[in-house]
């Protein structure tokens, strides 16, 4: 085996040995020592791939966002051609995917937040961006902001153990935050509302004489 895939190799094992350690004993319990024992490495070849605890934190990170980017990509190509809105059904879609993958990976996230909150600009960088591409596409954006906001917020409730619906319930939701067709009277009402009427646009772009008086009301007779 040459180096490159031994040092892979190393690298890997150090990883899925933190996440067996953050699932079974606890953020608290990731230690360089810990992952060392865990995985069968030396220390030093664990410090070899990974100086500091954050740092081992921060692969685990980078790990979940780049294996949900890649199904949201996967997701993405499809939903263009179901959808004129496919940044925001990829979005709903991998919110309901990371629901259903190991929960490994949501302790991953935790650990990271319990242990240095700043780790989170990383994917609240991303979000930023995501947000943008689904207001971009979308008629009306406000409405499409609280479809990923409560996809999001479903996944959230049950990461922390507070969701009290069943998986059934859950999948029926977010079938519903997908299903375009479910929201496009709220879009059509959103988007007449916005529009003035054809005699308010008329009334406004005719300015008044000048000199003109306004038109008194008629005087009731007794």
């Amino acid at each position: 085996m040459d180096n490159p895939s031994r040092s892979e190799r190393s690298r890997n094992a150090a990883l899925d040995a933190a996440i067996t350690i953050v699932t079974r004993d606890g953020p608290g319990r990731l230690t360089l020592d810990a992952i060392a024992r865990e995985s069968g490495l030396s220390k030093g070849g664990v410090m070899h791939q990974f100086r500091t605890k954050e740092a081992v934190l921060r692969a685990l990170l980078e790990q979940q966002m780049a294996h949900f980017e890649e199904f949201s990509t996967r997701y993405l190509e499809t939903a263009r051609e179901t959808t004129d809105q496919p940044e925001l059904a990829a979005q709903i879609a991998t919110l309901r995917e990371a629901i259903s993958t190991p929960r490994a990976g949501a302790f991953a996230l935790l650990a990271a937040m319990n242990e240095n909150p700043e780790l989170m600009a990383m994917p609240r960088d991303v979000d930023i961006k995501k947000i943008a591409l689904m207001k971009a596409e979308a008629r009306d954006p406000d409405l499409a902001l609280l479809r990923w906001a409560a996809a999001r917020g479903l996944l959230l409730s049950s990461l922390f153990g507070l969701s009290s619906l069943t998986d059934a319930e859950r999948d029926r939701l977010f079938e519903r935050l997908l299903d375009d067709s479910k929201w496009s009277a709220i879009e059509q009402g959103a988007t007449a509302a916005a529009k003035p009427s054809k005699a308010t646009a008329t009334r406004a772009a005719s300015p008044r004489p000048v000199g003109a008086r306004a038109a008194k009301p008629a005087r009731k007779r007794g």
